[in-house]
């Protein structure tokens, strides 16, 4: 049970990070709703479908998979990077489903009906920058939480 817990936390941290730098290249290379509003569309549709396929799953996967190990695993119960990891990852969720989730499925939502004609495209793309900014903060976090898991430092001792 061990190791299929640390192969699914792997797995869902891989996904996690990989949708995080493909979502960032996306937001980098959308083209502005002014100038191709069609082009705006089709990449908000894709980051709408990154983020619901990608990036949510895998970022459960990750959390529910951390939280079972530290619970099955006795070792993890007194270690302090282990509870820093737990935190980190229940606010990387929170923040992931709020800042990042709901967003980039409202944004493609919109693009698409103003491609339709039922939307002003002056609307569109005003929450790129607060979008980048958390992408980047929660990458941040995300490669945080794996240097933790990489080198366990002793944080801090629980008692027994």
């Amino acid at each position: 049970m061990r190791r299929l817990l640390k192969f699914l936390h792997t797995m869902g941290a891989i996904g996690l990070m990989g949708a995080m730098a493909c979502l960032l290249v996306l937001l980098a290379a959308a083209p502005a709703p002014t100038a191709s509003l069609a082009g705006y569309a089709l990449v908000r549709g894709a980051m709408g479908t990154i983020a619901t396929w990608i990036f949510f799953p895998s970022l459960a996967l990750t959390l529910i998979a951390g939280l079972l190990s530290i619970a099955l695993t006795r070792a993890y119960l007194n270690a302090g990077w282990a509870w820093l990891k737990a935190a980190t990852g229940v606010l990387v969720f929170e923040a992931g489903f709020v800042n990042v989730l709901g967003p980039m499925q409202q944004e493609a939502e919109r693009s698409a009906r103003a491609l339709a004609g039922s939307l002003d495209p002056g609307t569109l793309a005003r929450s790129l920058g607060a979008e980048r900014g958390t992408l980047w903060v929660l990458l941040a976090i995300a490669t945080a939480n794996v240097v933790l898991g990489i080198w366990r430092p002793r944080l801090v001792r629980l008692p027994r």
